[in-house]
Formats: structure tokens, C-alpha cells, sequence
């Protein structure tokens, strides 16, 4: 409840639902989420009945990242795992092209196990010099959040428009306009995007707007901005911008398939419609992972409270495929808002050959929370798992490019509404990460099961009062 508390605010103010089923509804969430935690507890109570305390405080790490695989595999709501907090961390951050966050939560868990398991120590001059190592690997390993590695090539350029629409802009003097106004605010503000200030140390912005003659892409964000892929409108104006600044344009839009045995007459997708230089519609990359209660309701006739909170966006159909596009000669794998907190599947696009990784997001419905940073951090991990560029477009911010590294030299105020130029680069070749996935994660959950089921056969060939 303390780390997704503004599910609440997301339900009663973005969704219409009242107060107290709001409320009840962030409850149920924590609840159900819960189970994760108490299977936790449970697997230490077994492993408990078979081994010393000892050993199984030493295999509490192991137990911790195969209860967050199943989070990420059964639930699908990997959000916030352990090792996000070690985001800053420099040293540790080194581990995510091996093993993923997780690894960096197997040396969080392990970090812990290792004081409790000096604490429990009791020859008090063996448990001081205990307490005493474990405080000092601690504090080196945190030293890791005063070091940076040297700054990566980034001399390629692209706009990122930031459109702060409707959810999460509410009471910001934000007001609906006409579909043809957006084109002509959101066109000229990507051919004249605000640039920083050369002379700033602190990432301001300039008075002024920069012209940019020729950047390398232009990126409009998911937003609930009524584009639709299927509308002649909407690829003659995005083609117009492309043509006109001589750049691909990547654009958030609703993708409509039309199909008479469909009972809806069409397939709706959230989608990223592409252009390239010359203004041509070549495609689109479909969300794969939807929203739960957002973009679609799972289990429809047991929520049909949730109807309101996605009447704006609709009853959404998952994509299948994890495209990467060729846009000026390099290879571009996109990924929409959600689907940014599954590292084994963002890898994908780098697999598939991607040298750079573009994220739109609208971020509004999380509105003024801490979820938005959260979401942020986590975009911030598939760069260094992927050792990539990550160009992430959001509708209400943050809006950044973040390196190789997890760093977003420049991040967009909140709800303002223009466009900004980044710098960035590209990268060839695969992490270990990117290769094999979460390998670490799925050998603790197989070292798991194997004591879970030798822990019940030992318990099986022992007398009851026998001790280990």
C-alpha cells in the first residue's frame, strides 16, 4: 500500500470511481499482492522445519528473487522489485547487464541475510566481528552512488514532445482543443522544440525555441490525443512533419485493424505509428502488455466497476510482436509506457537488433505520486540491462534521454506542454543480460524448489525429534 498508493488516486480521480470502493480497491490490490510476501514467509517456515536456522537464513536471498520471478511470471506486475533501489548505484548497476534487477536484489537480500545472520551469532567477540564486516560491505557497496562512469558518445539528435493531455493535466489550465489545433500546436512545436541553455550547468531551459534542421527522429508520445493510425488525417499531417524536418516520426496512436467477423468490426490496439523521412506510413509496433483495469479489465464480469476507467481508451487488444523498425539506416525497437517494467521482454528488441530504444508513456494517469519517478527508474534499468539508449516520450514527463548507463542528463518539468531536443547515440553488440534473460532469477527459483521438495524428503526420512 506504501509503494502503490496512488492506484487510489488513479481509481477515484482518472477513473470516476467513488472514495471508499477507490480505496477498497488499493486493499485488495495490496492484499492480493501480499500473497507473494507470505509465500515468502511460508518457503523460510518449511526450509525451517528441515535445516538449522543458519542455512536457511543463507538461502533467504535465493528464496526473495524466485518469489519476485513469480511476480513478474504469474502476477505480471513486476513493479518495483528490490534492486531498483540500487538505480544510482554505479558499482551495482554493473550487475544488471548479467543478471537483470534481480541479480541486484539477490545482493540486497544477501546483504541482509548476512547482518541478520551476524546478529544471531551468539559468541558476542565472533558477533561484533560479524556485525562489524557486514556494516563494512554495506558501506562499500553504497559507495557506488559517489562514482560515474564516463560520459557516452551522444551525437545524434532527436525531439521529443511532451503533449500533457487530458488524465493528469486536469486543474493546470489545461483545456480540451480541437483535434486539428493539437496537429498545428504539436507539428510546429516538434519543427521549433526548446532547447537548453549551453551556457547552463543545471539543464534550463532557453528562452527561446532551436530550430532543428535535421534531427534523427521525432517522437509524439501515448497520450489519449484521438490519433488513430487508420486516418487519412492523421498520416497526412504526420507525414507533412516528417517530410518537413527530413527525420522519422515514431507517434502514439490508437491502431485499428477493421475486420467484419470481428464482433467489434475492428481490432483495437495501443499502438506507435512510424513514418520515415519521406513521410511514408510504414508501420506500427503494438502494445504487448495492456494495462490491467486501465487498457482492458481482466476477468470483465467480475469487474464491471472498472467500465469507467477505461471508457477513454477503450477495450485494447495485445500485440504480438516485439518489432524493431530501420529507420536512416538504424535499427529502432519501441516499447509503450507499461511494458517498460518487463526486462526480459524489452531485451527482446535489442536481441532483434535494436541499437537504440524508444519508450512513449502517458504517465498522467499516475498523476502528482511518487509512480511516476518509479516508472522512470525502471526505464532507467532496461538501458544498463541492454547497454542502450533509451529515448523516453512521455505525455504529462518525465520526458528524458537516458544512456547506456541509467542517466537522464536532462529531465523535463511536469505538465508542460512543447517539445525538446536530446541528444543520443547508438550501440551495437548484446549484454549477457540481453542473450540469456533472466537466467539468474530462474536458477534461485529451480535452487528453490529443490529445497522445498528435499526439505519434505528429509523431513520424510528423519524421526520428528530429530535435529539438525
Amino acid at each position: 500500500m506504501g509503494n502503490c498508493y496512488w492506484i487510489y488516486q488513479t481509481m477515484h480521480i482518472y477513473g470516476g470511481i467513488p472514495e471508499l470502493a477507490s480505496f477498497g480497491i488499493l486493499v485488495l490490490f495490496a492484499l492480493y499482492l501480499g500473497l507473494y510476501y507470505a509465500l515468502f514467509a511460508w518457503l523460510i517456515a518449511m526450509l525451517h522445519r528441515s535445516y538449522s536456522t543458519a542455512k536457511v537464513i543463507l538461502a533467504t536471498p535465493f528464496l526473495w528473487v524466485a518469489v519476485e520471478l513469480a511476480r513478474a511470471r504469474i502476477t505480471g506486475f513486476p513493479w518495483d522489485l528490490l534492486g531498483y533501489t540500487q538505480i544510482d548505484n554505479s558499482a551495482l548497476t554493473h550487475l544488471a547487464p548479467y543478471g537483470g534487477v534481480m541479480l541486484l536484489s539477490f545482493v540486497i537480500a544477501s546483504t541482509n541475510a548476512l547482518l541478520l545472520f551476524a546478529v544471531r551469532e551468539e559468541r558476542e567477540k565472533i558477533r561484533l566481528g560479524w556485525i562489524t564486516a557486514s556494516v563494512l560491505i554495506v558501506a562499500v557497496l553504497q559507495c557506488g552512488i559517489l562514482t560515474n562512469s564516463a560520459p557516452d558518445p551522444a551525437d545524434h539528435s532527436a525531439v521529443l514532445l511532451q503533449e500533457n493531455l487530458a488524465v493528469g493535466a486536469e486543474g493546470r489550465d489545461i483545456v480540451p482543443f480541437p483535434i486539428q489545433q493539437k496537429y498545428q500546436q504539436f507539428i510546429g512545436w516538434s519543427l521549433h522544440p526548446l532547447a537548453r541553455s549551453a551556457s547552463s550547468s543545471t539543464g534550463d531551459l532557453s528562452s527561446a525555441t532551436a530550430s532543428i534542421s535535421h534531427p534523427e527522429v521525432i517522437v509524439w508520445p501515448e497520450a489519449p490525443a484521438d490519433f488513430a493510425t487508420s486516418d487519412p488525417q492523421f498520416r497526412g499531417e504526420l507525414g507533412s512533419l516528417a517530410r518537413s524536418a527530413g527525420a522519422p516520426v515514431i507517434a502514439g496512436s490508437i491502431g485499428v485493424d477493421f475486420d467484419p467477423s470481428s464482433p467489434r468490426g475492428y481490432h483495437e490496439f495501443g499502438s506507435a505509428a512510424i513514418f520515415d523521412n519521406n513521410g511514408n506510413y510504414i508501420d506500427r509496433y503494438d502494445k504487448i502488455h495492456r494495462v490491467p483495469w486501465g487498457e482492458y479489465v481482466p476477468y470483465a464480469r467480475f469487474f464491471a466497476f472498472a467500465g469507467k476507467l477505461i471508457s477513454g481508451v477503450g477495450n485494447m487488444e495485445p500485440g504480438t510482436q516485439n518489432k524493431v523498425f530501420d529507420l536512416n539506416g538504424h535499427a529502432t525497437g519501441i516499447f509503450i509506457c507499461y511494458e517498460s517494467i518487463f526486462g526480459d521482454e524489452v531485451r527482446q528488441f535489442v536481441l532483434n537488433g535494436a541499437q537504440v530504444l524508444v519508450n512513449i508513456s502517458d504517465d498522467g494517469w499516475y498523476g502528482d505520486s511518487g509512480a511516476p519517478w518509479q516508472h522512470l527508474d525502471m526505464a532507467r534499468m532496461r538501458a544498463i540491462e541492454n547497454d542502450r539508449w533509451i529515448l523516453r516520450d512521455t505525455n504529462t514527463g518525465i520526458t528524458t534521454a537516458i544512456d547506456p548507463h541509467g542517466r537522464g542528463d536532462f529531465l523535463t518539468p511536469r505538465h508542460l506542454r512543447a517539445a525538446f531536443t536530446f541528444n543520443y547515440g547508438y550501440r551495437s553488440g548484446t549484454t549477457f543480460y540481453t542473450r540469456h534473460g533472466d537466467w539468474f532469477a530462474w536458477l534461485c527459483a529451480g535452487l528453490t524448489i529443490g529445497l522445498f521438495f528435499l526439505s519434505i524428503a528429509r523431513r520424510r526420512l528423519r524421526p520428528s525429534n530429530a535435529v539438525n
